[in-house]
């Protein structure tokens, strides 16, 4: 197969740049100009809902945000964090118009980063694939994004991220940033400039550093990052390439129910600043004995946990001209990570020593993968053909991790564990892609019409190291033909109408928490021959407008998703007890979105969008073990999608003076279910962030910006741990309160 994937793509290469036209042309403009000094470009001449953000709006942002709170503004887009940048991992949510994260598409310079989950199989988030001070543009589609976009699990949307390019003058880019709970944000970017005086080759280098207390509880959020990339001009031909070092380690927050938030409050966390006492509750579960107050069960609060996660990712790319009317593109890349999720667990106890232990699931990826494409003009056709293959090794283990000492904690939470007194499980996971796509852009006047489709093939495998419960065996998810059709016409130089058609389905995921393989063996031969991979259908249509101080688009769309996966989890989530996952339904959604900025003058523009999202069960839940297939495990035709708010308004007004710049924003949203059966819910909420700057001198800037100033208290996240089929569960995260931040920036 391997050697098959590379005649392929070396063919194509030779043959036909990626639809990734589109995706190449991400790159090239997030190395160019502001985009009209808009504040979002709303994509003129796309077929399907499409928006861009540059570098200066994530700019306007409390330094070190996480690139994907900046797309929060954008229509249909619904993004959760527990914590003022957006960053904590565990507790980061996004969706787009009712699809969660794990079935959006997310690149970085074509680079495929997985799906976003914490427990990331086959990716990374962007948050530790590069520093927001260097993504020179941001484009969210809401639909299912472009054929060339490397993902196998992008029902939705696709959220795409370029890195910009080197700066042409020699420099150095500084920024110090001070604030709420000791938070201190750092950042330093080197340029080299043009080297040898050769316009377009350059290169640069920057650290990013954000350390943090947690803002309730005991804890540390600490991240180091570093970005390197270098750009040549060879003749005509342009080779880059790129390298991203993270080291990510952060004490996690408690899970909350709506019940704990009423009987304990807003500010419960983990007991991290009390071992002791994290040993008398062990002590009283295992003796049978009531908990000390104010402990209802042995699930309030753990004594700690944390995320550790290590990545370097790699790439090395070229684009070149073949003629005046065929270019190529091709990119290859490595990605490494190792992890660690830490629970101070007291479901099980340390040999000889306390009544707790550390339980950890440790995950390790090795993934090679090459993607190109090859673009050809003929007539008023440009015809891209492409191809992506991706290996990527990935093994997997639960394991505990003595607690020696009752008096003290004897292990730091924020380094990696060493020498377990158990393994419970391991297993290695192989999971081979290979994804191709045909697309042809016509260009008839003032109409353009995109005609094509894309295919894959996804096998995965697992093959135990330590053996447990756990499924092994192979399953593969195939198809071969999921078109895409668009048009656009320009009406006249203000207005333009656009609309598609897009089929997409989504492959398996292979690992011992999730997917096919997270069950026993029975259940896993129960299901591997007759589970069905997601699909979903989306047709969208809209208008764009564009003219004088007002930019725009008004848009609708219709979403038939089948095949609906559904994992039942068993117990706490801490106990990591094997689920039970099989297709329930479907899934029907529609909705309307809007949004436009106007330029008010003397340097004032304000920016809004709305959007109103209907997206329903269309079946009951049926059990897929009863023979008779008449026994209902969840009453769900009819109701609402959890996580998904039925409305999402935002609105942000900005200021760019000589001396003086600024924004303000102001973001809703409705209602929100986490149980499948819709009798528990969170309510909606506004929130206010804001930043102000000053020009203190040529290269020099003060900013201070604040977030989540009206200090409400509510619910951020739902659903991290799951959601239940009825009634409340500890699966929420409360959000961050009123927090303030300093920043000193200078250029040199």
């Amino acid at each position: 197969m391997r050697s098959t994937c590379a005649v392929l793509l070396a063919a194509s290469s030779l043959f036909v740049l990626s639809n990734s036209a589109f995706a190449q042309n991400g790159e090239a403009a997030a190395e160019t100009a502001a985009l009209d000094e808009e504040i979002v470009v709303f994509g003129s001449g796309q077929t399907r809902q499409v928006q861009e953000l540059d570098a200066a709006d994530i700019a306007l942002l409390a330094p070190g945000t996480s690139p994907l709170k900046s797309i929060e503004k954008l229509p249909s887009v619904n993004f959760q964090s527990a914590d003022a940048f957006g960053a904590y991992e565990w507790s980061q949510r996004l969706s787009i118009r009712g699809f969660n994260q794990n079935q959006l598409g997310f690149t970085l310079d074509g680079i495929p980063l997985g799906d976003h989950s914490y427990g990331n199989v086959n990716g990374l988030h962007v948050n530790r694939a590069i520093s927001p001070e260097n993504i020179g543009l941001t484009r969210v589609s809401q639909g299912s994004g472009g054929l060339g976009t490397q993902a196998t699990n992008n029902l939705g949307g696709t959220v795409e991220f370029f890195s910009r390019a080197p700066a042409p003058d020699f420099g150095l880019e500084s920024s110090g940033s001070y604030g709420t709970e000791n938070t201190i944000r750092a950042f330093a970017r080197l340029e080299s400039g043009e080297i040898g005086g050769a316009e377009g080759t350059g290169a640069y280098i920057s650290y990013g550093y954000l350390g943090m207390d947690k803002w309730k509880g005991v804890g540390k959020q600490r991240h180091h990052m570093v970005n390197a990339k270098a750009v040549a001009a060879l003749g005509d031909a342009r080779v880059t390439a790129t390298l991203s070092v993270s080291d990510r380690r952060e004490n996690d927050y408690q899970d909350m129910s709506s019940t704990m938030i009423d009987r304990l409050g807003y500010d419960w966390d983990n007991i991290s600043g009390d071992y002791r006492l994290a040993v008398q509750v062990a002590d009283a579960y295992w003796a049978g004995t009531a908990l000390p107050a104010p402990f209802a069960t042995i699930d309030d609060a753990y004594f700690n946990a944390a995320g550790l996660r290590k990545d370097y990712v790699a790439a090395l790319g070229v684009e070149a001209p073949v003629s005046d009317m065929v270019s190529v593109a091709l990119k290859g890349y490595w990605h490494n990570n190792e992890g660690q999720g830490l629970w101070y667990t007291p479901y099980v106890q340390t040999p000889g020593g306390a009544p707790l232990s550390i339980r950890t699931t440790e995950y390790d990826i090795d993934r090679k993968g090459l993607f190109g494409s090859i673009t050809g003009e003929i007539g008023f056709n440009e015809i891209t053909v492409g191809g992506w293959y991706e290996k990527n090794d990935f093994q997997q283990a639960r394991r505990f991790y003595g607690l020696t000492d009752r008096l003290s904690p004897s292990r730091n939470s924020l380094k990696f564990q060493k020498d377990p007194f158990f393994t419970q499980w391991e297993s290695d996971f192989d999971t081979e892609t290979l994804q191709y796509h045909v697309e042809d852009r016509i260009t008839l006047g003032a109409a353009t019409i995109t005609l094509g489709w894309k295919g894959f093939k996804v096998t995965n495998e697992a093959t135990p190291i330590v053996v447990s419960t756990f499924a092994q065996g192979k399953i593969k998810a195939e198809d071969w033909f999921q078109p895409h059709a668009g048009f656009a016409y320009e009406i006249n130089d203000y207005l333009e109408m656009f609309g598609g058609f897009t089929q997409v389905a989504r492959a398996f995921t292979a690992s011992s928490t999730g997917g096919p393989f997270g069950t026993t063996q029975d259940g896993f031969n129960a299901i591997k021959g007759t589970l069905k991979p997601e699909e979903s259908d989306t047709y969208e249509a809209g208008i764009r407008f564009r003219g004088g101080s007002f930019n725009g688009v008004l848009g609708g769309y219709y979403v038939n998703f089948r095949n609906r996966l559904l994992s039942f989890a068993q117990g706490a989530g801490i106990q990591g007890n094997p689920a039970v996952l099989q297709n329930v339904g479907s899934v029907r959604s529609y909705g309307l979105e809007a949004a436009g900025e106007v330029k008010l003058g003397a340097g004032f523009k304000l920016f809004a969008s709305y959007s109103y999202n209907d997206s329903t069960y269309r079946d009951d839940v049926i059990d897929a073990s009863d023979p008779n297939a008449i026994r209902v495990v969840a009453l769900t035709k009819g109701k609402t999608t959890v996580d998904a708010p039925k409305h999402l308004a935002k609105g942000e007004l900005s200021y760019d003076g000589e001396l003086f710049f600024g924004r303000i924003g102001v973001n809703y949203m409705s209602k929100r279910y986490y149980s499948y059966e819709n009798d528990a819910s969170v309510g909606g909420r506004a929130i206010v962030d804001a930043s102000i700057g000053w020009r203190i001198a040529e290269g020099y800037e003060l900013q201070v910006s604040g977030t989540n100033l009206l200090d409400k208290k509510y619910v951020s996240t739902v659903g991290t741990n799951g959601f239940s089929t009825s009634g409340d569960s500890q699966t929420l995260m409360v959000a961050a309160p009123r927090q303030v931040f300093a920043t000193l920036k200078a250029a040199f």
